[in-house]
């Protein structure tokens, strides 16, 4: 044991910012495989829970592709959880240095057996919609977390100070709520969609071909938005342009593969990277978000800093 507490960090180096990419790219591939087992029909692959039959923790021949798809992704799930475990014991030595991670590690990483648990209640209710759509909800919450555990990594703790005008950074939020519109919609989509994960799982009920259009409203919205926040970025910093140039660049891939698959019957192999890009909107409107703050120093006297917002009142 304490070789173990010797070799974990006692401060912000390489070690913690390749745990933390590892974190962020893992929690994105989990939604990956999890929209493959779900596409190719794998969601009672492994007809109950935790184990993966009545008799069997793992996948058996028997089961064919099916049991090692759903196995496969359960698998990637425990992976998951070790990564989240090692980004927990990467920070604990800096808990008092650095509070900010050490929370988004303890968060993060108790999203994951949450997650494993309703994953669980998905296959025992026969992959009910609303236990499904809740599965996404939480995976795109965990992806902002990790996405937050990455930025703070590469930025110091302490007072932050908004470096945007105020318009700015309602406009942001406001962006930022409407990409959480459009995501939620899309998930009501996909609910009543063709794409079930078993032939015999219910659906929602609700109307797929409306339920598009009205998917299509926020995500029209949201990119609108987000060029108004491409432009008003120019003369606010080089980091914030580029943070903002991505989400676009995210949403007009996004908006391209929902056009193509909407007119071409809902392919499974679109869906899927539809289901990819819904996770890194997230992780880069997060981004956005967390770049309207920056770190500052405290003059001698403790007075709080003048921010850039502030001057451009």
């Amino acid at each position: 044991m304490k070789r173990i507490s010797e070799w974990l960090p006692t401060s912000v180096d390489r070690r913690v910012r390749v745990i933390a990419w590892v974190y962020l790219a893992a929690q994105i591939l989990l939604v990956g495989t999890g929209g493959l087992v779900r596409l190719t029909g794998s969601g009672l692959g492994c007809p109950t829970w935790p184990k993966c039959t009545d008799g069997s923790l793992v996948n058996t021949p028997e089961m064919g592709i099916h049991g090692v798809i759903e196995f496969g992704n359960r698998l990637l799930g425990a992976v998951l959880g070790l990564v989240a475990v090692l980004a927990f014991l990467a920070v604990v030595r800096l808990r008092r240095e650095r509070p900010d991670l050490f929370r988004l590690a303890l968060f993060a990483g108790l999203g994951i057996p949450a997650q494993a648990v309703i994953g669980g209640i998905s296959v025992l209710t026969q992959l009910d919609p609303t236990i499904v759509g809740l599965h996404f909800v939480i995976s795109a919450v965990l992806v902002a977390l990790c996405t937050a555990f990455v930025y703070r990594v590469y930025t110091g703790n302490g007072e932050r100070a908004t470096v945007v005008p105020r318009w700015y950074a309602v406009l942001t939020h406001v962006t930022s709520a409407v990409v959480a519109i459009t995501i939620v919609v899309g998930i009501l989509t996909t609910g009543s969609g063709p794409h079930a994960g078993d032939e015999n799982a219910p659906r929602n009920g609700l109307d797929s071909e409306f339920l598009q259009h009205v998917h299509s409203w926020p995500a029209y919205l949201t990119v609108a938005l987000t060029i108004a926040l491409v432009i008003g970025a120019w003369g606010l910093g080089r980091s914030l342009r580029a943070w903002t140039l991505a989400l676009l660049a995210v949403e007009a891939v996004q908006v391209a593969v929902g056009l193509v698959q909407a007119n071409t019957g809902l392919p499974a192999g679109l869906v899927g990277i539809h289901m990819v890009l819904a996770c890194m909107l997230a992780a880069a409107m997060t981004a956005v978000v967390l770049h309207l703050k920056e770190p500052v120093a405290l003059p001698a006297d403790g007075t709080p800093p003048v921010t850039r917002q502030v001057a451009a009142r």
